[in-house]
């Protein structure tokens, strides 16, 4: 019997301040835990990247979705969405996704993820992704480098 293949809503997360091919790695690494991937980019609100952390990002939130928005054209991603403003699971229940995958480094929020969304009765499986080049791509480090952050997908 025939069976079309549903696709898997994998749900990534971050600040996404400028694009690197940490970033794109990330997206790569997310996309390949399913063969039918959906992937759904939660961007951080500006205040909640300040209270995590305690600097505002470059780049305004609703830059960061258009720029992360651009992977769409290069089918490295299938949607972008800004990230709950006071708490972070109810756009988790509206995206109902399959898939949580964590940056190597993601810390806020993820303690007790998979305990609070089963408690609103969502089973969601969670992988940690791996690193790619952490001591060359990442935010904090190129921060200072601003002019070489890329702020465009690669073509």
């Amino acid at each position: 019997m025939f069976r079309k293949n549903k696709q898997e809503r994998i749900m990534v997360f971050g600040t996404f301040d400028g694009l690197h091919p940490g970033h794109l790695n990330f997206f790569k690494q997310a996309r390949k835990l399913s063969k039918t991937p959906f992937l759904i980019v939660s961007v951080a609100r500006d205040r909640n990247v300040f209270r995590i952390k305690k600097q505002f990002p470059i780049l305004p939130e609703k830059n960061r979705v258009i720029l992360v928005e651009k992977l769409i054209k290069k089918n490295l991603v299938n949607k972008v969405i800004l990230s709950g403003i006071k708490n972070h699971i109810p756009h988790i229940i509206k995206e109902r996704p399959d898939i949580i995958a964590l940056g190597y480094d993601q810390k806020a929020y993820t303690k007790n993820l998979q305990k609070d969304l089963k408690n609103k009765g969502i089973l969601i499986k969670i992988v940690r992704l791996k690193s790619y080049k952490e001591k060359i791509y990442k935010n904090s480090l190129l921060r200072p480098l601003r002019p070489k952050i890329i702020t465009t997908p690669f073509a």
